[in-house]
């Protein structure tokens, strides 16, 4: 009973997070999109695209402050430096967002997967003792009869 009523108050929580989520005008005005509509209708790839964006910024960030490095310096007269620097930030640049994409993909995966079976985990550990009890009672009941 315990771990059910702390399960309900989680559950009723997460509830109350999403309707103040799901209330806000910019949220609505987001989701009424066509690509808000999109991504309404797959929540994995809408949790894999905010891992990668929110992992890919530190990257990008870097590679335009780069970007904007050599350029300066190509303005003294590094060109043929600078389109080689390019190439080079570009291919890590590539490594580094495959990466990132790969490692979103794989954690959107266990989440998921951890969203899915946790809870019923938890519904069966929790269920567990009052199906035993239950099934106790109806044993013993027809037992005394006799």
């Amino acid at each position: 009973m315990k771990c059910s009523r702390l399960i309900q108050q989680l559950w009723e929580r997460w509830l109350s997070l999403l309707s103040r989520l799901q209330g806000d005008p910019k949220v609505a005005q987001l989701l009424n999109t066509r690509i808000g509509l999109y991504i309404s209708r797959r929540p994995f790839l809408a949790f894999a695209l905010l891992l990668f964006s929110a992992m890919a910024v530190l990257p990008v960030g870097i590679f335009l402050t780069f970007a904007l490095t050599t350029f300066v310096i190509s303005a003294v007269g590094f060109v043929f430096f600078e389109v080689f620097l390019f190439f080079i930030g570009g291919l890590a640049l590539l490594s580094v967002l495959a990466g990132i994409a790969l490692f979103s993909l794989l954690v959107s995966v266990i989440v998921n997967a951890l969203f899915v079976s946790i809870p019923n985990l938890l519904k069966q550990y929790c269920s567990q003792p009052s199906t035993e009890k239950q099934s106790e009672g109806k044993t013993s009941g027809p037992e005394e009869a006799k």
